[in-house]
């Protein structure tokens, strides 16, 4: 029997991901030094200080990447994949009764002088176990049964976290969502996604009725995109939308008829119309605009409660305050502010190292955490920024590189939720220090002070190198 040639060392390994992890690790570990330096006052190997106990999360972090890589078999993290996933979900619980309160959330254990968050460890847990589940044979995410397992692998451990107020935690679960469309979930659940999203604010920003026009025009346009009549009908469905958008001044002139109350009837009407041509001809499609409208009507006018009920005070405050429903620079908006100063002094080249003065005075709070981003934007300016971001736009294309060249559909599944859990905290983390995002507080993959996430992101893009060598290990 011919036996393929091993790989050297040099070959098996995507050194050119390691190097991208050592450069954001060694960019965090400068940034964090000189967002504490100003207040803390010592050398950067004080282990008193934060960047001297970030130094020893970084050797302890090296010494698990090399574990992972060189001394544990690869098959054994498919093994213990649901007794971990399983070990976690009771952590998760037991924090919520066990755990600490950090800033209004109950989602950390404290051990001595040390914090550990079950939040982040579920992360890799799930991405594991959801691997697992979607590598076996014949699974299809079209069998009502397989997207049952995975709804439920990813929802348990998310529905947990956000009964810990860890809201941010929970929404990078979001981010499993690209990793089902790459295996084969239809693109519109994510137009639906978006479509949710964009209602909430419309509603919150505009009104009810404007969402209600909103959602007629999205779902009509589904409708001819879905059944290929896209270029015949949509103007006649852009003239209805004209026409009620000038409706309530028409019934303003002619009648005391509240402009919702007529909406209402004309939707009824034209529900009622669209059912029975849809049972006449049993068009699949038509019924499932008919139910999408519906789910849509149900989000505008639930918008409220969910948002006054569901909402806690804190996130009511920071949403209002993103979509300029309120000012408060002093207040919920007092970190977005200064975080937006400290980035837009840097200018192009920033301050220099050491010399930002929003960084040395201690303006922005947890500005070596969750604003770590802020201090690179003040002391190295946009062209800093610049290539933090695209060291992690490198990445994250390397690890779906790296995916897609793999025979094995668990480790390309592994690699895409790895993938999409660093996307989803760049994009928050960055997005909030910068306005376009809520407070939620989430940290910097590899950047943020903490020795729980800089542990969690690295077992979890190293898991996934160690798979991707046994992968290459062989020609």
């Amino acid at each position: 029997m011919y036996n393929s040639p091993q790989r050297t060392l040099k070959q098996s390994i995507d050194w050119k991901l390691v190097i991208c992890y050592l450069v954001l690790v060694l960019i965090g570990w400068v940034n964090i030094y000189a967002a504490s330096h100003a207040a803390e006052g010592t050398a950067m190997l004080d282990f008193s200080v934060r960047s001297g106990k970030q130094f020893v999360w970084i050797l302890s972090s090296l010494g698990l990447a090399a574990l992972i890589l060189f001394v544990f078999n690869p098959r054994l993290w498919e093994v213990i994949s649901v007794p971990t996933y399983l070990l976690v979900l009771v952590l998760l619980v037991a924090v919520i009764v066990l755990g600490v309160e950090v800033k209004g959330s109950r989602s950390w254990f404290a051990l001595g002088p040390v914090r550990f968050q079950p939040a982040e460890i579920s992360k890799i847990a799930t991405s594991l176990v959801l691997a697992a589940v979607m590598s076996r044979p014949g699974f299809k995410l079209t069998k009502k049964m397989d997207l049952l397992k995975v709804a439920a692998t990813v929802g348990l451990p998310m529905l947990i976290i956000l009964a810990e107020s860890e809201t941010g935690s929970a929404l990078v679960y979001l981010g499993f969502v690209f990793v089902l469309y790459r295996e084969g979930l239809s693109g519109w659940f994510l137009v639906a996604i978006g479509a949710a999203v964009l209602l909430f604010i419309l509603t919150l920003t505009a009104s009810p009725y404007a969402s209600v026009l909103t959602l007629i025009g999205m779902t009509g346009l589904f409708y001819y995109a879905h059944t290929g009549k896209l270029r015949r009908w949509p103007w006649m469905e852009g003239l209805a939308i004209v026409f009620l958008a000038f409706l309530p001044k028409l019934l303003a002139l002619f009648t005391t008829l509240a402009p919702m109350t007529a909406l209402a009837g004309i939707c009824i009407l034209m529900l009622l119309w669209l059912a029975w041509k849809a049972l006449r001809t049993r068009d699949n499609a038509l019924w499932l605009t008919i139910a999408a409208f519906v789910v849509g009507i149900a989000l505008i006018f639930s918008t409220d409660f969910i948002f006054n009920n569901v909402l806690q005070d804190h996130q009511r405050k920071r949403i209002e305050v993103l979509l300029g429903l309120k000012e408060d620079p002093a207040g919920v908006g007092y970190n977005v502010n200064q975080s937006m100063i400290a980035i837009g002094s840097g200018g192009l080249f920033g301050k220099g190292f050491l010399h930002g003065t929003q960084t040395a005075y201690g303006f922005v709070p947890e500005q070596s955490t969750d604003f770590i981003f802020c201090t690179v934007g003040e002391e190295w300016g946009f062209f800093g920024c610049l290539v933090v971001i695209l060291l992690y736009i490198f990445m994250i294309s390397r690890i779906i590189i790296d995916a897609e060249h793999c025979r094995e559909s668990y480790t390309r599944i592994y690699g895409y939720c790895v993938a999409s859990l660093i996307f989803m905290h760049l994009f928050i983390n960055i997005g909030m220090t910068i306005g376009l995002v809520p407070v939620i507080g989430i940290p910097l993959p590899f950047l943020s002070y903490g020795g729980s996430s800089l542990w969690a992101f690295t077992i979890l893009l190293f898991i996934f190198l160690a798979l991707y060598r046994q992968e290459r290990k062989y020609f």
